[in-house]
């Protein structure tokens, strides 16, 4: 699903603990770091794609975390011409409605190999800005503008 501008509507997932430390993840077969991501399907909303994607990545469910704070409106990131594929289509990047959660439960809740294909292979809690340092380039705009609207909340 595209929009007309040629971007893939995704959701972000910030999720912190007591302490305002962030759950980092390492993708399966590469080197690269992210916070939990993914699309929304057609007729999905944000927070059941957010909640569907939570579950898939990492394991947890509604219940083992609280919302506490969500960007105002989509941001963008474009993909580097490599990456461009969606299917069959062309596609430009990512527009993403990112949500802040603070986890209820405990460091255990977390496990990564509850979808049908596991995105990570490792994960650890870090400081709140630390991403902006690890992330793929072209995510690093984006993670910026969603970690400052969200900081508030915390």
């Amino acid at each position: 699903m595209l929009d007309k501008e040629g971007y893939r509507p995704n959701v972000g997932i910030v999720l912190c603990n007591k302490n305002q430390q962030v759950l980092w993840a390492r993708r399966i077969r590469h080197d690269g770091w992210q916070f939990p991501q993914g699309g929304v399907k057609e007729h999905e909303s944000a927070d059941d794609a957010m909640y569907r994607e939570l579950r898939e990545e990492i394991g947890l469910k509604p219940h083992q975390v609280q919302i506490i704070g969500r960007t105002s409106s989509w941001l963008h990131y474009d993909l580097p011409r490599s990456c461009r594929r969606y299917g069959h289509a062309r596609f430009r990047g990512q527009k993403q409605l990112w949500f802040l959660l603070r986890l209820t439960g405990c460091d255990g809740d977390v496990c990564l190999d509850q979808g049908n294909r596991p995105e990570f292979d490792h994960w650890r809690w870090v400081t709140y800005w630390q991403p902006l340092r690890q992330v793929v380039h072209f995510k690093r705009d984006v993670y910026q503008a969603a970690l400052r609207e969200l900081e508030p909340f915390l």
